[in-house]
Protein backbone atom coordinates (compact mmCIF):
# COMPACT_ATOMS: atom_id res chain seq x y z
CA UNK A 1 0.00 0.00 0.00
CA UNK A 2 1.29 3.45 -0.92
CA UNK A 3 0.02 7.01 -0.58
CA UNK A 4 0.65 8.75 -3.91
CA UNK A 5 0.87 12.53 -3.70
CA UNK A 6 -0.15 13.65 -7.19
CA UNK A 7 0.10 17.05 -8.82
CA UNK A 8 -3.09 17.42 -10.84
CA UNK A 9 -1.89 20.47 -12.76
CA UNK A 10 -3.75 23.76 -12.96
CA UNK A 11 -7.21 22.37 -13.65
CA UNK A 12 -7.53 21.12 -17.22
CA UNK A 13 -7.95 17.33 -17.03
CA UNK A 14 -5.61 16.78 -19.97
CA UNK A 15 -2.75 18.60 -18.22
CA UNK A 16 -2.25 15.91 -15.58
CA UNK A 17 0.74 13.66 -16.20
CA UNK A 18 0.33 10.14 -17.59
CA UNK A 19 1.76 8.78 -14.34
CA UNK A 20 -0.64 10.79 -12.23
CA UNK A 21 -3.64 9.65 -14.24
CA UNK A 22 -2.53 6.01 -14.04
CA UNK A 23 -2.27 6.22 -10.25
CA UNK A 24 -5.73 7.76 -9.99
CA UNK A 25 -7.17 4.96 -12.11
CA UNK A 26 -5.69 2.31 -9.79
CA UNK A 27 -6.30 3.94 -6.41
CA UNK A 28 -8.79 2.46 -3.97
CA UNK A 29 -9.05 5.77 -2.12
CA UNK A 30 -8.83 9.26 -3.61
CA UNK A 31 -8.35 12.29 -1.42
CA UNK A 32 -8.54 15.52 -3.38
CA UNK A 33 -8.68 19.23 -2.61
CA UNK A 34 -12.12 19.95 -4.02
CA UNK A 35 -11.79 23.72 -3.92
CA UNK A 36 -8.79 23.55 -6.27
CA UNK A 37 -9.03 20.25 -8.16
CA UNK A 38 -12.01 19.84 -10.53
CA UNK A 39 -13.90 16.54 -10.58
CA UNK A 40 -13.03 16.22 -14.28
CA UNK A 41 -9.48 15.32 -13.22
CA UNK A 42 -10.92 12.31 -11.36
CA UNK A 43 -13.21 11.18 -14.18
CA UNK A 44 -11.22 7.98 -14.78
CA UNK A 45 -11.18 6.87 -11.16
CA UNK A 46 -12.50 3.40 -10.42
CA UNK A 47 -16.25 3.35 -9.69
CA UNK A 48 -15.38 1.36 -6.53
CA UNK A 49 -12.91 3.95 -5.25
CA UNK A 50 -13.70 5.95 -2.12
CA UNK A 51 -13.51 9.60 -3.23
CA UNK A 52 -13.18 12.21 -0.47
CA UNK A 53 -13.06 16.00 -0.79
CA UNK A 54 -10.52 17.16 1.79
CA UNK A 55 -11.36 20.89 1.51
CA UNK A 56 -13.39 20.90 4.77
CA UNK A 57 -11.03 18.50 6.58
CA UNK A 58 -8.12 19.17 8.94
CA UNK A 59 -4.77 17.36 8.89
CA UNK A 60 -5.75 14.82 11.53
CA UNK A 61 -8.85 13.79 9.59
CA UNK A 62 -6.88 13.41 6.37
CA UNK A 63 -4.30 11.19 8.07
CA UNK A 64 -7.08 9.03 9.54
CA UNK A 65 -8.33 8.40 5.97
CA UNK A 66 -4.82 7.33 4.98
CA UNK A 67 -4.46 5.07 8.01
CA UNK A 68 -7.81 3.44 7.26
CA UNK A 69 -6.77 2.82 3.66
CA UNK A 70 -3.46 1.40 4.88
CA UNK A 71 -5.25 -1.07 7.17
CA UNK A 72 -7.32 -2.21 4.16
CA UNK A 73 -4.25 -2.37 1.88
CA UNK A 74 -5.72 0.21 -0.50
CA UNK A 75 -3.50 2.62 -2.40
CA UNK A 76 -4.33 6.29 -1.89
CA UNK A 77 -4.22 8.99 -4.57
CA UNK A 78 -3.71 12.23 -2.66
CA UNK A 79 -4.47 14.75 -5.40
CA UNK A 80 -3.24 18.33 -5.09
CA UNK A 81 -3.58 21.19 -7.56
CA UNK A 82 -0.63 22.35 -9.64
CA UNK A 83 2.61 20.82 -8.44
CA UNK A 84 2.54 19.55 -4.86
CA UNK A 85 6.02 20.89 -4.09
CA UNK A 86 4.72 24.48 -4.32
CA UNK A 87 2.43 25.54 -1.46
CA UNK A 88 1.03 22.01 -1.43
CA UNK A 89 1.21 21.50 2.36
CA UNK A 90 2.47 17.97 1.71
CA UNK A 91 5.50 18.13 4.01
CA UNK A 92 3.44 17.78 7.18
CA UNK A 93 1.44 14.92 5.64
CA UNK A 94 4.63 13.09 4.67
CA UNK A 95 6.06 13.63 8.16
CA UNK A 96 2.99 11.98 9.68
CA UNK A 97 3.19 9.07 7.23
CA UNK A 98 6.85 8.49 8.04
CA UNK A 99 6.01 8.36 11.75
CA UNK A 100 3.28 5.81 10.99
CA UNK A 101 5.50 3.72 8.74
CA UNK A 102 3.24 4.21 5.68
CA UNK A 103 4.92 4.30 2.28
CA UNK A 104 4.42 7.31 0.02
CA UNK A 105 5.74 8.85 -3.16
CA UNK A 106 5.28 12.10 -5.10
CA UNK A 107 4.28 12.65 -8.73
CA UNK A 108 4.91 16.19 -10.03
CA UNK A 109 2.34 18.29 -11.84
CA UNK A 110 2.19 21.38 -14.05
CA UNK A 111 2.49 24.47 -11.81
CA UNK A 112 0.02 27.33 -12.23
CA UNK A 113 2.71 29.85 -13.20
CA UNK A 114 3.87 27.58 -16.04
CA UNK A 115 0.31 27.07 -17.28
CA UNK A 116 -0.29 30.83 -17.07
CA UNK A 117 2.79 31.58 -19.16
CA UNK A 118 1.63 29.03 -21.74
CA UNK A 119 -1.87 30.52 -21.87
CA UNK A 120 -0.37 33.99 -22.36
CA UNK A 121 2.18 32.71 -24.91
CA UNK A 122 5.02 34.25 -22.93
CA UNK A 123 8.55 33.16 -22.07
CA UNK A 124 9.39 34.09 -18.49
CA UNK A 125 13.15 34.23 -19.07
CA UNK A 126 14.18 36.55 -21.90
CA UNK A 127 17.80 37.31 -22.70
CA UNK A 128 18.69 40.83 -21.62
CA UNK A 129 15.41 41.27 -19.74
CA UNK A 130 15.20 38.67 -16.95
CA UNK A 131 16.86 35.31 -16.44
CA UNK A 132 15.33 34.62 -13.04
CA UNK A 133 11.85 33.63 -11.91
CA UNK A 134 11.04 34.07 -8.22
CA UNK A 135 8.16 32.02 -6.81
CA UNK A 136 6.81 33.64 -3.68
CA UNK A 137 3.73 34.75 -1.78
CA UNK A 138 2.74 37.34 0.80
CA UNK A 139 1.70 36.87 4.41
CA UNK A 140 -1.93 35.94 4.95
CA UNK A 141 -3.96 34.70 7.89
CA UNK A 142 -2.98 31.06 7.36
CA UNK A 143 0.79 31.51 7.14
CA UNK A 144 3.35 34.20 7.85
CA UNK A 145 6.44 34.91 5.75
CA UNK A 146 10.10 34.80 6.83
CA UNK A 147 11.27 38.37 7.43
CA UNK A 148 14.02 38.13 4.81
CA UNK A 149 11.56 37.11 2.06
CA UNK A 150 9.63 40.35 1.79
CA UNK A 151 8.69 41.89 -1.55
CA UNK A 152 11.08 44.80 -1.11
CA UNK A 153 14.03 42.40 -0.87
CA UNK A 154 12.87 40.20 -3.75
CA UNK A 155 11.89 43.19 -5.88
CA UNK A 156 15.40 44.63 -5.82
CA UNK A 157 16.48 41.85 -8.18
CA UNK A 158 14.14 42.99 -10.95
CA UNK A 159 13.41 39.31 -11.61
CA UNK A 160 10.14 37.96 -12.96
CA UNK A 161 7.87 37.38 -9.97
CA UNK A 162 5.18 34.73 -9.66
CA UNK A 163 3.28 35.71 -6.53
CA UNK A 164 0.93 33.05 -5.22
CA UNK A 165 -1.98 33.22 -2.77
CA UNK A 166 -1.89 37.01 -2.67
CA UNK A 167 -4.68 38.44 -4.78
CA UNK A 168 -6.28 39.91 -1.64
CA UNK A 169 -2.97 41.66 -0.95
CA UNK A 170 -2.76 43.21 -4.41
CA UNK A 171 -2.62 46.78 -3.09
CA UNK A 172 0.34 45.83 -0.89
CA UNK A 173 2.05 44.06 -3.80
CA UNK A 174 1.70 47.16 -5.99
CA UNK A 175 2.85 49.52 -3.27
CA UNK A 176 5.97 47.53 -2.41
CA UNK A 177 7.05 46.66 -5.96
CA UNK A 178 6.46 49.99 -7.70
CA UNK A 179 9.70 51.61 -6.42
CA UNK A 180 11.73 48.79 -8.02
CA UNK A 181 9.74 47.92 -11.14
CA UNK A 182 8.15 51.28 -12.01
CA UNK A 183 4.50 52.15 -12.48
CA UNK A 184 4.62 51.03 -16.11
CA UNK A 185 5.82 47.49 -15.33
CA UNK A 186 3.57 44.84 -16.89
CA UNK A 187 1.42 42.71 -14.58
CA UNK A 188 -0.84 39.76 -15.30
CA UNK A 189 -3.44 38.21 -13.04
CA UNK A 190 -4.08 34.57 -13.95
CA UNK A 191 -7.42 33.41 -12.52
CA UNK A 192 -8.33 29.70 -12.39
CA UNK A 193 -5.94 28.77 -15.17
CA UNK A 194 -6.95 25.51 -16.84
CA UNK A 195 -10.59 25.74 -15.70
CA UNK A 196 -13.45 26.51 -18.09
CA UNK A 197 -13.81 29.99 -16.59
CA UNK A 198 -10.12 30.88 -16.66
CA UNK A 199 -9.33 34.57 -17.05
CA UNK A 200 -6.15 36.54 -17.62
CA UNK A 201 -6.19 40.23 -16.75
CA UNK A 202 -3.25 42.23 -18.05
CA UNK A 203 -2.17 45.73 -17.15
CA UNK A 204 0.55 47.72 -15.43
CA UNK A 205 1.35 48.30 -11.79
CA UNK A 206 -0.40 51.64 -12.20
CA UNK A 207 -3.78 50.26 -13.27
CA UNK A 208 -4.00 46.53 -12.55
CA UNK A 209 -5.83 46.95 -9.24
CA UNK A 210 -8.75 48.79 -10.85
CA UNK A 211 -8.98 46.15 -13.58
CA UNK A 212 -9.04 43.33 -11.06
CA UNK A 213 -11.62 45.06 -8.85
CA UNK A 214 -13.92 45.34 -11.87
CA UNK A 215 -13.96 41.54 -12.19
CA UNK A 216 -14.68 40.80 -8.52
CA UNK A 217 -11.84 38.27 -8.28
CA UNK A 218 -10.87 37.58 -4.66
CA UNK A 219 -9.21 34.13 -4.74
CA UNK A 220 -7.59 31.42 -6.88
CA UNK A 221 -5.47 33.88 -8.83
CA UNK A 222 -1.74 34.16 -9.49
CA UNK A 223 0.05 37.49 -9.85
CA UNK A 224 2.84 37.71 -12.43
CA UNK A 225 5.07 40.79 -12.48
CA UNK A 226 7.95 41.57 -14.82
CA UNK A 227 9.16 43.15 -18.04
CA UNK A 228 9.13 39.77 -19.79
CA UNK A 229 5.32 39.95 -19.92
CA UNK A 230 5.40 42.78 -22.43
CA UNK A 231 9.00 43.44 -23.48
CA UNK A 232 9.86 46.50 -25.54
CA UNK A 233 12.82 44.60 -26.94
CA UNK A 234 14.89 41.56 -26.11
CA UNK A 235 17.96 39.79 -27.41
CA UNK A 236 17.84 36.50 -29.26
CA UNK A 237 19.10 33.67 -27.10
CA UNK A 238 22.66 32.61 -27.89
CA UNK A 239 21.50 29.00 -27.89
CA UNK A 240 20.71 28.93 -31.60
CA UNK A 241 23.06 31.63 -32.82
CA UNK A 242 24.97 30.65 -35.96
CA UNK A 243 28.32 31.40 -34.29
CA UNK A 244 27.52 29.52 -31.08
CA UNK A 245 29.21 26.13 -31.04
CA UNK A 246 29.02 23.26 -28.58
CA UNK A 247 29.54 19.51 -28.42
CA UNK A 248 26.34 18.75 -30.34
CA UNK A 249 26.91 21.52 -32.89
CA UNK A 250 30.67 21.57 -33.56
CA UNK A 251 32.28 24.39 -35.49
CA UNK A 252 32.35 23.73 -39.21
CA UNK A 253 35.70 23.69 -41.00
CA UNK A 254 34.17 25.36 -44.03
Amino acid sequence: MTVHFIGAGPGAPDLITVRGLSLIRLAGVILYAGSLVPMAVLAEASPEARVVDTAPMDLDSIIVEMETAHSSNLDVARVHSGDPSLYGAIAEQMRRLEALGIDYDVTPGVPAYVAAAAAMKRELTLAGVSQTVVLTRTAVRSSSMPESENLETLGKSGATLAIHLSINNLAKVIRELTPYYGVDCPVAIAYRIGWPDEMIIEGRLSNIRERVKATGITRTALILVGRVLCPDDFEDSRLYATDHYHILRPKSDS
